[in-house]
């Protein structure tokens, strides 16, 4: 398959997997030393956000160290909101940041930390449904006009969202959002592990979502690729009655269930047969679902970025991927 494609709003090809920066400065290995591996087995396109701790000042030197930011590209998220934990568990909402003031300042404080003038890409990172899309335009359209940011878009915004600001851009002569980032993997997310209504595009639900993207000119940048490490071997598909005692409970709830074990089983059996590894094929598989897809991968591990970059080289026929999925 093609390694390299096109993001409407970026003027540089963009490697089909992206290296993932979140919690890159507590890696047990050098983020430089991973980085340099990225890079050097082919991936140009690095995701960070300002909610991943360290990521775009280490990112931003790791650039400047080197020499080469016409060679890479930003791919930059802001709007986080505020999040704190819940009497249940999980996640609430303190307060959400989808405001004119609150973008500016997350963009361009991931100008300065990244010591670059312009991100190459640059997604809100949720939505706020309650802030009308025409004026989450008009904002996002001052830093395009501005120089600042190249494509636009939004992480885990409804395909419905999107095509809206879509419309509207278009009437009023704005930029477009080209991108979208959601959770899409070969296993299934069951709970919204990450809180306030993330989106995925995974399962039976998600079906006229994913028709959407295959429809429409936007491309996907998908997250959680390998589903928080479940194909990277870090669980069998034998450990599913052990899975309580195994799995950490972010994992177990979104993953944990019988169906991905399955899959996961299925993704062993094929491995074993063709020579690779679980995590390569995780990542092939996305790649034969008919959208224009990109993926997020991470690893702490230069020899496993190298291993997961090969998954691009696996020859992958249609009806093997599906044998993977019931979907």
């Amino acid at each position: 398959m093609e390694k390299y494609g096109k993001i409407q709003g970026i003027d540089k090809p963009v490697s089909r997997l992206v290296y993932g920066c979140a919690g890159i400065e507590r890696r047990k290995e050098d983020p430089m030393r991973l980085l340099d591996a990225a890079f050097a087995a082919g991936c140009n396109a690095f995701d960070t956000a300002r909610v991943y701790g360290e990521a775009d000042r280490i990112l931003g030197e790791w650039i400047a160290s080197r020499g080469i930011r016409d060679k890479v590209v930003i791919l930059a998220k802001g709007g986080h909101p505020v999040l704190a934990p819940d009497e249940k568990g999980g996640l609430s909402v303190v307060r959400r940041r989808i405001t004119r003031e609150d973008i500016r300042r997350d963009v361009d404080e991931s100008l300065r930390a990244l010591q670059v003038e312009r991100l190459d890409g640059f997604l809100l990172h949720r939505d706020d449904p309650s802030v009308p899309v025409g004026e989450v335009s008009e904002w996002m359209d001052e830093l395009v006009k501005e120089g600042k940011v190249g494509a636009i878009g939004g992480s885990n915004w409804t395909a419905r969202r999107i095509f809206e600001q879509q419309a509207y851009a278009v009437q009023h002569g704005f930029a477009r959002f080209t991108l979208s980032s959601p959770h899409f993997s070969l296993a299934r997310r069951e709970a919204d592990i990450f809180g306030d209504r993330c989106v995925t595009l995974t399962g039976g639900d998600a079906a006229s979502e994913r028709e959407w993207y295959r429809q429409n000119p936007v491309s996907v940048l998908a997250y959680g690729a390998l589903s928080e490490g479940f194909f990277s071997g870090k669980w069998h598909s034998g450990d599913f009655h052990r899975r309580e005692a195994l799995m950490d409970p972010m994992s177990l709830a979104g993953y944990g269930s019988g169906e991905n074990f399955a899959r996961l089983g299925r993704t062993e059996t094929m491995a074993v047969r063709r020579g690779c590894t679980p995590s390569q094929l995780a990542l092939r598989w996305l790649f034969t679902r008919g959208m224009d897809l990109f993926a997020a991968f991470s690893s702490g591990s230069p020899d496993r970025i190298r291993e997961n970059w090969r998954a691009l080289d696996l020859e992958l026929p249609q009806a093997e991927a599906d044998r993977l999925c019931s979907e």
